[in-house]
């Protein structure tokens, strides 16, 4: 069976990967031209079953609406003449319940249980190295009440067997000893040992080394320019070099059994020109890439500063810093204000959280600091969609927001395991499925 995969982060070269492992014959097309050069580049670096909480829960709609004029808010709606960013933020608003957020917890903890069993899975078979540290991940309090909300977020975790705990300030400090000098501030923490941390970038470009060793075909430095459809089902692909040769700019097609949209954020506009409307809205997401000054003073557990909602990842040499969500439409520019505001936002925490050990000097400063910002493809459950859609040929595999990391390798061999007409074993609602209690049916096309 041959497969074309449209997009080169961590979920595409995931599913290739499966399905090479299957059988197929795979080719793989990404305008950039390596993998992982948008939404997987720079992310916080952290495989995190533990902290997978849906954006969406009762306290949303008020936080949301007290951010909204805060330059360095966690979560901030920039209103645009977009109707999709209105209908994703009202469908957001209807997932704003207790009900449907524990709904949503139980789908993206198995998702992300099964994805981490695959991830162990193909680095166990691959031997890829990225800087992967298998210390767990902490996250720290800095008010009583968010500590003592956190209780119910454990609870509802280890009913989902996620074997989060809470720990007191003593304890966390004991975990992670880089935190001491902010230590009096913190009112305490939850730590899961079973998570990690690793440099999505250097894995996913790893492994589409490897996919292309097995015979996978990639064609870097393509557009797609659309998808062509036949009767209720697609034909073909139309792609185009973006420096071709001397004959000019020319488009050329490539026919396939089956076609797998994972192109992140611009999954949603490519699905909607064939009819399958996914609410998928790019929320706009920061990081920073310090080099380390007193390597020794670094964290080695990978950690989640609740005050900000920023994670920390040792890197090797380096220290990652990413957080906050701008719903701001597609712009990727760091250079306005509110970019700015932003960036400088994570390198001043990161001062005061660990002060000395990281190089946080701007540029203008002499220093070297890598911001960066990427699309994360939000859905308003913070569920991915992954599996059949309702055009014939036509796979989808996107939509995974902030943990396109954590779901990636799980996501990659669910769906190639549903293509190769395989169920995957795990009580998740695959696009094209029927859920029952414990087992998935496909339907019929």
């Amino acid at each position: 069976m041959k497969t074309i995969v449209l997009g080169a982060g961590i979920i595409g070269i995931s599913t290739a990967w499966h399905l090479l492992e299957r059988g197929h014959e795979v080719i793989v097309i990404d305008r950039q031209p390596d993998a992982a050069l948008e939404t997987s580049f720079a992310n916080a670096a952290q495989i995190s079953v533990s902290y997978c909480e849906p954006w969406a829960n009762r306290e949303a709609p008020l936080k949301a609406l007290k951010w909204m004029f805060d330059k360095e808010a966690p979560l901030l709606f920039r209103p645009q003449m977009d109707w999709q960013q209105w209908r994703w933020g009202l469908q957001f608003l209807a997932q704003c319940n207790d009900t449907a957020f524990e709904r949503n917890v139980q789908q993206i903890v198995a998702l992300g249980a099964y994805s981490h069993a695959a991830l162990k899975d193909l680095v166990g078979t691959t031997g890829i190295e990225y800087n992967r540290l298998e210390r767990g991940i902490a996250h720290f309090y800095t008010d009583q009440k968010s500590f003592d909300a956190a209780g119910h977020a454990v609870e509802l975790m280890r009913k989902h067997g996620v074997q989060r705990r809470l720990v007191s300030r003593h304890e966390l400090l004991q975990i992670e000893p880089a935190l001491r000098a902010y230590g009096v501030k913190i009112t305490g923490g939850t730590y899961t040992s079973t998570d990690e941390s690793g440099d999505a970038r250097v894995f996913t470009q790893e492994l589409a080394r490897r996919c292309i060793a097995r015979g996978a075909q990639f064609l870097y430095g393509h557009d797609v320019l659309r998808l062509n459809k036949i009767g209720n089902a697609i034909d073909s692909v139309a792609v185009m070099a973006r420096q071709p040769g001397g004959g000019g700019k020319k488009d050329f097609i490539l026919k396939a059994d089956a076609v797998v949209v994972a192109c992140g954020s611009y999954s949603a506009p490519l699905l909607r020109s064939v009819g399958v409307d996914l609410p998928i809205y790019p929320g706009k997401g920061y990081s920073a890439t310090f080099p380390l000054l007193r390597p020794e003073g670094a964290p080695m557990v990978s950690t989640i500063d609740d005050g900000k909602k920023i994670a920390m990842s040792r890197l090797g040499n380096h220290l990652r810093v990413a957080g906050t969500i701008e719903l701001n439409g597609w712009d990727l520019t760091l250079d306005s204000s509110l970019a700015r505001a932003r960036c400088h936002m994570l390198s001043r925490r990161i001062e005061a959280i660990l002060p000395g050990v990281c190089d946080t000097r701007t540029p203008e400063e002499g220093g070297d600091p890598q911001y960066w910002t990427g699309l994360r493809p939000a859905t308003p459950t913070n569920i991915p969609f992954i599996g059949r859609t309702r055009v014939g040929k036509l796979w989808v595999n996107a939509g995974h927001g902030t943990l396109g990391w954590t779901h990636g390798a799980g996501s990659g061999k669910a769906l190639a395991e549903l293509i190769s007409g395989q169920v995957p074993a795990m009580n998740f609602g695959f696009c094209g499925m029927e859920q029952g209690n414990r087992t998935l049916t496909a339907k019929v096309a």
